[in-house]
This record gives C-alpha cells, structure tokens and sequence, in this order.
C-alpha cells in the first residue's frame, strides 16, 4: 500500500517502512507525527483519489533527525554596473520513517 502525501509544500509518494527526508519540523527526533494531507491511497488493485483529501486517511511517522542539507552555492553578476555576489544556502531538513499508512 501507498500514499501520496503533501507536507512543506511538496508530494511525496510513500510506503511502509520508506525513509524520506521532508523540510523542517517542529518535532523532536524520536517523536511520532502523523500526516493527515493525503491527497490519495493505493496499492491492491484499488486506487482512492482524495477531492483534494481522502476522508480519514492519515499517515504515521517516527522522526529519526534533523539536519541541513546540502549547500547551494550561488553567484549573481550584473555586468555594466561590475557588481557581483557570492551567497550560499543549506536546507534544514527532517528525516522520517514512515511507520504505518491506514486509510
């Protein structure tokens, strides 16, 4: 079975025991959460496409850390002025294990 879920403004399709790494949350690593945007279940020849969420489905997940992600290294340019930049970025994620999907 699997579930497509909508958490920090993206979808991600998950399955029992997957890891996936989601943008920040507010919880603790070792705490449970549970995702209640399911936008739609399938998995055993039956699909159920949410209108835009499928009524009491929900999605449970144990946070195993947080962490930053990789660092994005930018650089901007405008030439007739000679003026130039140099930024970078790291993401603060989340990593999860999806427990049990029940729906």
């Amino acid at each position: 079975m699997y579930a497509i879920i909508r958490t920090g403004g993206r979808q991600y399709r998950v399955e029992e025991k997957q890891r996936l790494q989601v943008e920040k949350l507010d919880a603790e690593p070792g705490a449970t959460i549970e995702v209640t945007e399911v936008l739609a279940l399938g998995g055993d020849g039956n699909f159920r496409l949410g209108q835009p969420l499928v009524d009491g489905a929900k999605v449970t997940a144990r946070v195993v850390r947080q962490f930053k992600g990789p660092k994005i290294n930018g650089f901007t340019y405008k030439p007739k002025k000679h003026q130039s930049r140099r930024y970078g970025h790291r993401q603060q994620l989340t990593e999860l294990v999806v427990e049990s999907i029940q729906g």
